[in-house]
């Protein structure tokens, strides 16, 4: 490569005062005029493309230092600096060299990188998924929970006993509760009975999703503890781009949306807008016992903005805000005749989320990001008996939430690299079943190092300080290694611990779901509760001795991950990954019956059990048997087990102590090869996914997803879930898509089938039939 600089007398142009052009030619080593290559000035994101001459330019650039990446296939990319002064027109002349191998096919990947958050997640000790754009829109998905239902090791599961609503996410036995959501590295908040509802996140204007399995309490948080899932929203226009897209699908489902980006003053600043529109009629999987919906009818509408400013050759200032509003009624019946019970079920919530970000790049390495971030969320969700008018359940939750962070990241060379933060959190809530709702705060410190000894080992660690107001300090370490003997192989080896403190519901909310005819009592507030019930004449049975032997506040629970695999790419065309994970939980949270009320509904607290542990492997399997077809495999087994039960099974406490053997109508001891494991959890989950690109730009995909059977309901009332319990049969859930393209992507129509098959189970209330959806995309950009 050379490089010839040289800087004209001064040219006339706007703000010539902090200035300056960039212009050049791209050659190769022969001299001759390279077209079409790409050139990307950093850190300001400017792009362009040489003529058929080799010439470029840019113009209006604020004076400054610059690194200029140019790359084009066939070449080797180089990246090089390119000082800018002010009033001047600034050029450089470049030849690149040949790679020095032929290629048959080429895939070209780009990293993103992610305005919002100096972190970079796939040095994560942990292993890590992205999920990117392209991906998002050939499975035609629309919405969160949609996404990551497809992914190994990951499960969507719906909670009847937060209204049917709430579409919580499982992962590697983690439940939703221990998954911390991000979008654009800020934490969601609103969670109904500890699950985010994930269903009412649009994905229409997601740049990709990153999920980290295991404890990454390290970098993220406290929540964090079974891993996290960071959506990372579009950014960065370089052209003025709009969009506009409409499906319509069975049960009257509409999703619409339309969105807007430009940038201004030069590429200086970008303005985005988002609007999304969604609604359907729901869906009723249990239509043998009951009128009306166990999906009830949904509507809702976000709406999203981001603008970014360059204010000078080192700060940057971003601005984001995201609105939801959803909401839904459902009627039910329950009974036949005369004894039938009509429900109205109402349901309305309201999210809003501001962030304002200041994003520093110094000349000597150091990036700095300090960001201020504001939410709040308020559900409302009241249930109505229609025949005499009166008010089963009335539940309001008002959410607030302030966090301020300052992120450090810092190149030391190309070997070591630092990424630091601290900051603080403050959150207050407001519940009509609360009289005491203290505000919880806490403060953070962490650290990360990234080092690279040689170019087949690679190693990275962290060290996270968390100190709850109400809990107390906690240290969360991480470690990770790669090892890489060949380039087609790798090993890597991830270690972190993680703490979470028991948030405002399992302390103080007093939580009555009248649907299921169930109450759920804080543990801070679960003796005062059952004293008033009990002066009022509404228990028949209160369990004293569990009563008596809770503790006045629930301790924070802990845990640790290990993971071990490797990455094994034997062919350009096949690459194969298998982990090993083992997560051990220590003071683990867990439901407990502690009474029953006259007329037979019961009564929960929660408690500490000594510990916990998931445990199992995955397996993945990439391979493009020819260049237009892409085969991906994923399977996970699983074993999830509670210490405290198996201890209980073996010295033969109550209620762990006897089963009822089904065949026989006659209980008998129980054993510890009895339990099978936590509720809610699979053994084996598999999932596939087929990809094949047609002339005439046409895309067809198909997907399938396997769960084997888990337990869904305790028959024998001995508190863990055995072979004679109810559970959900296993089973597969298909989804197809094809797409088509006109006009040079302009213009995009697709065909969508989620649930091929129809198959429902009434076991599985979130689980809607065959929804079969056409939808149509017109794309605005400078082709």
């Amino acid at each position: 490569m050379i490089l010839a600089l040289s800087t004209p007398p001064l040219t006339s142009y706007a703000q010539s005062g902090i200035r300056g052009n960039l212009h050049g030619e791209v050659l190769d080593q022969e001299g001759i005029a390279l077209a079409g290559v790409n050139l990307r000035l950093m850190p300001d994101m400017h792009m362009t493309q040489s003529d058929d001459q080799g010439h470029f330019r840019f113009s209006g650039i604020i004076a400054g230092n610059y690194s200029l990446t140019v790359s084009t296939i066939g070449y080797a990319a180089q990246t090089v600096k390119a000082v800018i002064a002010a009033g001047k027109d600034n050029r450089i002349s470049i030849r690149l060299k040949p790679t020095d191998h032929s290629i048959d096919n080429v895939l070209v990947e780009a990293k993103v990188g992610n305005p919002d958050n100096l972190i970079d997640i796939e040095r994560s000790a942990m292993p890590v998924k992205v999920i990117d754009r392209r991906q998002i829109e050939l499975m035609g998905s629309r919405r969160l929970d949609e996404v990551l239902r497809e992914q190994t090791g990951v499960a969507m599961v719906n909670d009847i006993a937060s209204g049917s609503r709430a579409v919580g996410i499982q992962m590697q036995g983690f439940s939703s509760q221990y998954i911390m959501v991000l979008v654009d590295g800020q934490p969601m908040v609103g969670r109904n009975n500890g699950n985010l509802d994930l269903s009412r996140i649009s994905v229409t204007n997601v740049e990709r999703i990153e999920i980290i399995k295991g404890a990454t309490s390290c970098l993220y948080g406290s929540e964090a503890l079974g891993g996290a899932i960071n959506i990372i929203t579009r950014h960065g226009a370089v052209e003025p781009q709009a969009r506009a897209a409409l499906f319509y699908g069975t049960r009257n489902l509409v999703d619409a949306t339309l969105e807007g980006e430009t940038p201004f003053q030069g590429q200086r600043g970008s303005v985005l807008l988002t609007g999304n529109y969604y609604r359907n009629d729901g869906f009723n999987t249990d239509k043998r016992y009951l009128d009306g919906q166990t999906i009830p009818p949904t509507e809702n509408f976000s709406l999203q903005s981001r603008l970014r400013y360059q204010l000078n050759a080192i700060h940057t200032v971003g601005l984001q805000g995201r609105f939801n509003s959803r909401r839904s009624k459902n009627n039910q019946a329950f009974g036949s005749g005369s004894a039938v019970n009509n429900n109205l079920d109402n349901l309305r919530d309201n999210d809003i989320n501001l962030t304002l970000n200041l994003n520093s790049n110094y000349n000597n390495g150091l990036r700095s990001m300090l960001r201020y971030y504001y939410t709040v969320f308020d559900t409302k969700i009241d249930m109505l008996r229609e025949n005499s008018n009166t008010l089963l359940s009335n539940n309001e939750f008002k959410e607030r939430n302030h966090r301020i962070e300052q992120q450090f990241a810092y190149a030391h060379s190309n070997r070591l690299k630092f990424t630091s933060g601290f900051g603080g959190n403050v959150s207050s809530m407001h519940d009509v079943s609360v009289t005491k709702t203290d505000p919880l705060w806490n403060a953070f410190a962490y650290t990360q190092a990234d080092f690279i000894p040689s170019d087949r080992i690679n190693f990275v660690a962290g060290l996270r300080y968390d100190h709850a107001g109400s809990h107390g300090g906690q240290l969360s370490p991480s470690f990770g290694a790669q090892y890489h003997p060949t380039p087609n192989l790798t090993f890597k080896a991830g270690f972190g611990r993680g703490f979470i403190a028991p948030d405002f519901r399992k302390r103080y909310q007093i939580f009555y779901n009248a649907l299921q005819g169930y109450t759920v009592m804080g543990a801070e507030v679960v003796k005062q509760g059952l004293q008033e019930l009990q002066n009022a004449g509404e228990i028949s049975e209160i369990r004293e001795f569990t009563l008596n032997n809770l503790p006045d506040r629930l301790a924070p629970e802990s845990s640790t991950s290990v993971n071990t695999g490797f990455a094994y790419s034997p062919w350009s065309n096949l690459r194969m990954e298998g982990s090993w994970f083992y997560h051990r939980q220590q003071n683990f949270i867990n439901t407990l019956q502690i009474a029953t009320k006259i007329n037979q509904e019961q009564i929960y607290t929660y408690e500490n059990i000594a510990s916990a542990y998931n445990t199992g492997f995955e397996l993945s399997l990439s391979y493009a048997p020819i260049p237009t077809l892409d085969v991906n495999l994923g399977y996970q087994y699983l074993i999830t087990k509670n210490n405290g039960i198996i201890d209980g099974i073996a010295a033969g406490i109550y209620p762990y102590n006897s089963i009822r053997d089904a065949q026989t109508g006659f209980d008998r001891a129980s054993r510890t090869g009895d339990y099978i494991g936590l509720w809610n959890r699979s053994r084996h989950m598999v999932n596939a996914n087929v990809t094949y690109r047609m002339p005439w730009n046409l895309t067809a995909t198909a997907r399938a997803n396997f769960r084997s059977r888990y337990g869904f309901d305790d028959a024998n009332s001995n508190g863990f879930y055995d072979a004679y319990d109810i559970h959900v049969a296993a089973h597969v859930i298909v989804y197809a898509s094809l797409e088509k393209r006109f006009r040079n992507k302009h213009f995009t129509m697709m065909l969508t089938a989620e649930n091929l098959f129809d198959y429902v189970d009434r076991l599985i209330p979130g689980q809607m039939g065959r929804l079969l959806s056409v939808g149509l995309t017109y794309r605005l950009f400078k082709s």
